[in-house]
């Protein structure tokens, strides 16, 4: 086979077939080093900047070696462009004989079984339900695949999707009557079969953790595995080594057996009381949480003499409904699966009242409803790093965000990546010359109730020379956000997109259209969003991405620093906040043509000892501290 580099060359297959394709020197090392580590199936991580071509780096290798291997990626937007866009192509190029399949986690996929049933007893749903139903039905008649996210006339948060699509929970596997023609059985299938199988890492960890029963056999199955997006790794881990129980999983649960009393075992009447003394103990269950939405340590909140009280009471109802849906076992596969999930939901309500073990942030989260408790451990590298030191399998690590400068420790530690060579791959784009990075002086502290008005001024000075561009203003709280979106609403005739106003690819869509739009955003538009040319010009962020120090996890990883005698703050709190800033940062400048300015509204990027960390790590743009600078460059931008 020719060397792999040969691929990525001037005179290549890939250059005489792709438009716009030309040789880039990161792009063809790290292709390289990805080869290498497949053939020799060990461990590397990679951070490959904006710019280096890291997809086909990772593509080109993975579809030319032998074996099977799986990309995971971190969001379901990567992982359709992957299948729909990068892989055809280059398949039809390199490999046109492999079979390559696109897996989604099960919401993703109908369940004609609940299909059926949520048609049977249609009278229970609401009227949003019912004629979001009636779309379903019409679908469900022409898809081939399954994939509710095909259904045009649903919203992405249809109320009707929870009650036609199954849970690990409420899924009867194998007893299912309907198991040969599933949807997600058929889906699975596909993936065992093909050579390259495209998934996301929530879908990864579920597979590995064995949190999706009948499953589990992706994995072992593999050859190799590559991660891109690998810098959100870390905290989705943690979830599925962790446990979790919430109320709103009790009362579907509760919800269901009701059904299957009205419409299968009417003659079982304490069946419908045991349901509803559940769903009376949840409702009083939420009201011993605070009433505002929020995250809170559960081992506190525990101690409390009403909480215990409530949590036994909810303990009490599903003891009880075991007691009752016992003595009908086996009159129905429902009832039977429901039984199931009654035993699993008390076996981990009652571990997650013991809160005194060790090694684990018990905290919970609550929504105005429903309330969560969640375990998770604070460390997952014995139990990560495990797993892929016992395989003999190829683990590759990307993103644009991995390194705290060249350092990759903070990233390996946590996954106990201790033998993975690195790489670190800066962009080819000239920032010095495209972009701007400017730090104003005489801010308010990020805390005070002035730096809403401050930023809102900013924004009005931008808007003034950014005349035919559009803006992202970025925020580490929504809190923030909504304040500065009232502020700002009268005082600009600009399109002002507001997180949360309709779905994240609506406001991208309508942000790229308008072209001179102003979009204010948190976390989720921090990072994988692509948008090029003169449609961003600027972005401002309004400090510096620290964690909430009421985090329940932060606050347990920082405890456990401190009883290990390791200084808290360096180890645990500074490198994610420097990875995110990274993440922000690199909203701006997408491709070789883009210019703009970066504006970070936080006095500590310069007065604190640590601001040094975060500019050594963000890309090389020319810096000022004048706000008439960056305003001259954008006004430039006009013109040019």
């Amino acid at each position: 086979m020719a060397k792999i580099s040969s691929y990525f060359e001037a005179d290549s297959v890939l250059a005489q077939a792709l438009p716009g394709f030309a040789p880039r020197a990161a792009q063809t090392t790290m292709a390289t080093a990805v080869a290498s580590t497949l053939k020799k199936r060990q461990q590397l991580v990679v951070e490959a900047e904006t710019g280096t071509g890291k997809t086909y780096a990772y593509l080109v290798p993975a579809l030319l070696s032998d074996g099977k291997a799986i990309i995971s990626t971190g969001t379901k937007a990567l992982q359709e462009q992957l299948f729909h866009r990068d892989l055809p192509t280059l398949r039809k190029l390199l490999a046109p004989s492999k079979v390559v399949a696109l897996l989604k986690g099960r919401a993703n996929y109908l369940c004609i079984h609940r299909l059926q049933a949520a048609q049977a007893h249609a009278s229970e749903l609401t009227k949003v339900q019912q004629q979001q139903l009636r779309e379903v039905q019409i679908w469900a008649q022409r898809t081939r695949d399954g994939d509710v996210g095909a259904i045009s006339g649903l919203p992405e948060d249809a109320e009707i999707l929870p009650v036609v699509t199954s849970t690990v929970d409420n899924c009867l596997g194998r007893d299912c009557p309907l198991y040969d023609d599933c949807h997600l059985v058929l889906a699975r299938k596909k993936a065992l079969d093909a050579d390259l199988v495209v998934v996301n890492h929530h879908l990864f960890f579920a597979d590995m953790a064995l949190k999706d029963v009948g499953f589990g056999e992706l994995v072992p199955a593999a050859d190799a595995v590559i991660f891109d997006e690998a810098h959100q790794l870390p905290d989705i881990a943690s979830q599925y080594f962790g446990e979790a129980v919430s109320s709103r999983q009790l009362q579907e649960l509760a919800h269901e057996i009701k059904v299957l009393y009205l419409t299968e075992l009417k003659d079982l009447r304490q069946l419908e009381k045991a349901a509803d003394k559940l769903l009376l103990s949840l409702r009083d269950w939420r009201l011993v949480f605070p009433t505002e939405p929020q995250r809170g340590n559960w081992r506190q909140h525990a101690a409390q003499a009403e909480v215990q009280q409530a949590a036994q009471a909810v303990e009490d109802s599903l003891t009880f409904l075991v007691h009752v849906i016992k003595q009908a076992l086996g009159r129905s596969k429902d009832l039977d699966n429901a039984y199931d999930r009654c035993i699993d939901g008390l076996a981990k309500w009652q571990l997650l009242m013991d809160t005194q073990r060790t090694g684990y942030s018990f905290w919970y989260e609550t929504t105005v409803r429903q309330v969560t408790l969640h375990q998770t451990p604070l460390s997952v590298a014995d139990k990560f790093g495990g797993y892929l030191n016992r395989s003999d399998m190829a683990w590759i690590f990307t993103s644009a965000t991995l390194a705290v400068g060249e350092d990759f420790t903070h990233f390996t530690h946590q996954l106990g990546l201790y033998k993975a060579a690195t790489l670190c791959l800066p962009s080819p784009f000239n920032f010095a010359e495209q972009a701007v990075l400017c730090m104003p002086r005489y801010l308010p502290q990020p805390h005070e109730f002035s730096m809403a008005d401050k930023l809102v001024e900013i924004v009005l000075q931008v808007l003034e020379v950014n005349t035919s561009g559009g803006t992202f203003v970025l925020f580490t709280s929504h809190r923030m956000l909504q304040r500065v979106a009232t502020l700002l609403a009268p005082l600009t005739d600009r399109e002002l997109l507001v997180q949360g106003s309709t779905s994240k690819r609506e406001l991208l869509e309508q942000f790229i259209a308008n072209g001179r739009a102003v979009l204010l955003g948190t976390a989720s538009f921090w990072e994988g969003v692509d948008v090029r040319g003169d449609a961003l010009r600027c972005v401002i962020i309004d400090k510096l991405p620290f964690a909430s120090p009421d985090d329940p996890l932060l606050q347990a990883r920082v405890e456990d620093c401190r009883l290990r005698g390791v200084e808290p703050f360096m180890r645990v709190q500074l490198p994610p906040a420097i990875i995110a800033l990274k993440q922000g940062a690199g909203r701006l400048i997408r491709d070789a043509h883009d210019q703009g300015v970066l504006i970070v509204c936080d006095q500590r990027l310069v007065t604190k000892p640590y601001g040094g960390l975060f500019l050594k790590s963000l890309p090389a743009m020319r810096r000022t501290r004048e706000l008439n600078d960056a305003l001259e460059f954008l006004k430039a931008l006009e013109t040019s």
